[in-house]
């Protein structure tokens, strides 16, 4: 390439205008990945202010949350492929445009109809940017060494953003109203929209859709989280149309000659555990994360402020403990950080089981750290432990696949443990029941990881 320029200009190509078009995608494609994970957690604490100005109950809070959350993990399946078709940078450009209008209804919405509607779009335009801010730093750094470097710096705005959003959401809604955790998103986006004005031309090819697959998901899914949230003669018939969903799912994925989740990759039991695994950890984070905003808030009467910086220590150590666990697993091997984290979270769950309204913030803030440290140690490796169980040409449908399994169930989680902490004279009780089912599904993920991962005898 260089000796051709060289050839037609008799000039040498610039290092500095071949870079600062990399370093302009690279830094796009990171803010896209912190806003869209942003808003999966800066929520949290501000749920019981939505809900007193805009006078919903725990079910419709719950959606706000599931709404963002189900259509991302859902239609993550087959946007990569999307991505694909049309081109990196045109899905990355389009996401982002989608989600900050979507951000400015959430943030006008005048009633929870409108702002779960508002959050669902988000959701699905999260879904889009994902794989296509993924998609443009590979496109933008050819050289593996300077792309691994890239990847890495990329996926610090998910690790940002998960620190942050707690504590920008106590801030904003405290200093302004819970309104402006979603036009926040606005400038962000901007930026992101000029900084990939100038980006080249997109790689396209013709990428099979499963769209009878993806709409049964999508069905499935809904059906299914509805049925735990809300309950009663309605739960059991949104359950039915999640059974009668689930097997056309399923009927469909063994045919289709492109499938959105391909059957075969479940045979592979490393594979399997893996998003086993990896969905535990989403119960326990993220099913928490929604349970502790509401018990700092409603139970021991925080501010927003407050129950947001109660989960800064936990959250602060998550980008280090992520490349202390990136260490461990090339020298060990993925098999012992994954057990390791596992435990540590489910440690980090029973430590929680006594405490109270008058329990001191510090000690408490304390204990929640082990919970958020499981994760950040188990997370990498069960990643890599999937990637390189399957073929390479497959290993970003794996990866899509693992994201996907773990937002479901970071959905389902909120949907169950909400419905448990709905009753608030018994808000304690069905806290310490989420914890206990949080531990037990991480202990039984990390006695599968011991089994399907350990070493293999010559």
């Amino acid at each position: 390439m260089s000796q051709d320029l060289t050839a037609r200009t008799g000039q040498l190509p610039s290092p500095t205008r071949d870079a600062a078009p990399a370093g302009r995608t690279l830094a796009a494609a990171l803010l896209g990945f912190f806003l869209i994970t942003l808003d999966a957690s800066v929520v949290n604490v501000a749920l019981p202010a939505i809900g007193g100005d805009l006078h919903g109950g725990l079910s419709a809070l719950q959606w706000v949350v599931d709404g963002y959350t189900l259509a991302f993990a859902a239609l993550m399946l087959s946007t990569g492929a999307l991505s694909d078709r049309i081109g990196a940078g045109r899905a990355f450009t389009g996401g982002v445009a989608v989600f900050a209008a979507a951000s400015l209804a959430c943030g006008a919405a005048p009633g929870l109809g409108v702002l779960i509607s508002a959050r669902v779009v988000q959701g699905v335009a999260a879904a889009v940017v994902l794989p296509s801010s993924l998609a443009l730093v590979r496109q933008a750094y050819p050289d593996a060494a300077r792309r691994a470097r890239a990847i890495s710096l990329w996926a610090v705005g998910g690790s940002s953003a998960v620190a942050l959003g707690p504590v920008a959401g106590g801030a904003l809604t405290t200093a302004w109203n819970w309104r402006g955790i979603f036009l926040v998103n606005l400038p962000f986006a901007v930026v992101a929209l000029l900084l990939t004005s100038r980006t080249g031309p997109a790689e396209r090819r013709r990428a099979p859709l499963d769209v009878p697959g993806q709409l049964t998901a999508v069905l499935a899914l809904a059906a299914l989280t509805f049925a735990v949230v809300e309950g009663g003669g309605a739960g059991w018939a949104a359950a039915g149309v999640a059974v009668v969903a689930s097997a056309a799912f399923f009927a469909i994925e063994s045919r289709h000659p492109h499938p959105v989740v391909p059957l075969g990759l479940f045979r592979n039991p490393v594979v399997t555990v893996s998003i086993a695994a990896g969905s535990a950890l989403s119960v326990g984070f993220f099913g928490m994360f929604f349970v502790l905003g509401l018990f700092f808030q409603e139970v021991r009467g925080q501010s927003a402020l407050t129950a947001g910086l109660m989960f800064l220590p936990m959250t602060v150590l998550i980008s280090t403990v992520n490349v202390i666990s990136g260490r461990l697993s090339n020298r060990y091997g993925p098999r012992l950080p994954m057990i390791a984290g596992q435990l540590l979270m489910a440690a980090g769950l029973l430590l929680l089981l006594p405490v109270g309204a008058g329990t001191p913030a510090a000690l408490l803030a304390c204990a929640m750290i082990p919970l958020g440290l499981g994760g950040a140690l188990a997370v990498p490796p069960l990643t890599a432990a999937a990637m390189g169980a399957v073929p390479a040409d497959r290993a970003g449908l794996a990866a899509g696949v693992l994201n996907a399994g773990r937002q479901v169930a970071g959905a389902l989680s909120v949907a169950l443990f909400g419905s448990l902490v709905a009753d608030k004279a018994h808000f304690m009780t069905g806290m310490r029941l989420s914890l206990l089912i949080a531990a037990a599904l991480v202990c039984l993920t990390a006695l599968a990881t011991a089994v399907a991962l350990r070493p293999q005898r010559a």
